[in-house]
């Protein structure tokens, strides 16, 4: 029997990617997300690789619904060794732009989801004697960007969140890490370069911060994973690792 990653935010983006990676590794892949159509499209992927993959529609802000599906997913594909919180949302405002709702809809996403996936699956793990958590968090989490109040705050709190949970059950085999990406090229970036006053130069200075003048991959977070997911990465625990270009460095 395969062992069973779940993964969130897994229709597109950094989640497709890792769904993807971790299936060509051998897992069986419970996918969470709320876009029917990508999850769908994802599962077509991961057949294709001759993977084996689930979608469960679910929103990940309700407490109730993820609590069900959880369970759902230990019952019908097996009590998962592995969870990967991708699932994010951005915004584009300093805090004297960004308005109550603006704040709770990112919060609940951003920090919310992932405490609401960890606490419903943490119990299994813990049964089990072993589970690894995978937090993508940003650089956001590490150091402040301009014009993303909320979005900052949201990511420091999943690396606070990260830490915490390994802390407290580091002794009990499980292991908590959070990955900290610079600017990856997915579909919320290629959405706010089609809306940029000029298109071809908004992409030019998104690559430019890297070091390499170039943004990373979905593909490329989806290994660091991979890595921690697996048994070389079993000395990392309750870290914040950067994978960013060397975009934070200069």
């Amino acid at each position: 029997m395969s062992a069973v990653a779940v993964v969130t935010g897994a229709a597109s983006g950094i989640g497709r990617a890792t769904a993807l990676r971790l299936a060509r590794d051998g897992y069986e892949i419970a996918m969470m997300d709320l876009d029917d159509a990508g999850l769908a499209e994802t599962a077509t992927l991961i057949g294709e690789v001759g993977g084996l993959a689930r979608p469960f529609t679910v929103d990940l802000c309700d407490p109730l619904a993820v609590g069900s599906v959880t369970r759902e997913i230990a019952v019908t594909v097996g009590a998962p060794e592995v969870l990967v919180n991708v699932a994010g949302i951005g915004l584009a405002a300093t805090v004297l732009e960004t308005s109550d709702a603006d704040w709770n809809r990112v919060m609940a996403v951003n920090l919310t989801g992932p405490f609401l996936t960890i606490r419903a699956t943490l119990p299994l793990m813990l049964d089990r004697g072993s589970g690894v958590i995978v937090n993508i968090a940003s650089v956001g989490g590490q150091v402040g960007l301009a014009g993303r109040a909320a979005y900052c705050a949201s990511k420091a709190g999943l690396v606070g969140l990260t830490r915490a949970v390994a802390v407290d059950h580091a002794r009990e085999g499980i292991r908590c890490v959070a990955v900290c990406p610079g600017t990856v090229e997915t579909e919320w970036i290629g959405k706010i370069l089609s809306n940029a006053p000029d298109p071809v130069a908004a992409r030019a200075a998104m690559a430019a911060r890297q070091l390499d003048g170039r943004m990373g991959s979905p593909e490329e977070v989806a290994a660091m994973v991979a890595f921690l997911a697996g048994p070389e990465g079993r000395f990392v625990n309750g870290a914040a690792l950067v994978l960013d270009g060397g975009m934070t460095a200069a």
